[in-house]
């Protein structure tokens, strides 16, 4: 019989409790999702540094509990697609918050942004080399 058995290094590789950098992106994840190629990288990268600032504009704009729920929803969705595990953890915490309390803290804001900046500043380190 063959059995299909992952690597030690491989397991858990998704998994959003492993911090394996302190980098605001997970650049293995990265690598994984976008089979190693450094070209399409760079174009994800731009097109969620891009859409992360809209939707936390609008987050932070809107009175829309629709609105909100659907920003704070897609931020914490696209974060964790290209391994920005922290900005996606955020996401994920506000939009609880924003669930039971029907509105979002000024800290809570504050570590956003914080997070979308940190997150923007290394993709311009990233797509600039």
């Amino acid at each position: 019989m063959h059995f299909m058995v992952e690597p030690a290094a491989w397991q858990g590789l998704d998994s959003p409790r492993i911090d394996r950098t302190n980098r605001p992106i997970d650049l293995v994840h990265l690598a994984r999702q976008t089979l190693g190629d450094r070209g399409l990288e760079c174009e994800v990268l731009r097109m969620f540094e891009t859409q992360v600032i809209a939707y936390f504009e609008r987050i932070k704009a809107s009175r829309d509990p629709y609105e909100i729920t659907l920003g704070l929803h897609t931020l914490k969705g696209a974060s964790r697609g290209i391994g920005a595990v922290t900005l996606a953890a955020l996401a994920e915490a506000a939009e609880a918050e924003f669930g039971t309390n029907g509105a979002l803290e000024d800290e809570t804001l504050d570590d956003l942004a914080m997070a979308v900046h940190e997150v923007c500043a290394y993709i311009s380190t990233l797509v600039a080399d």
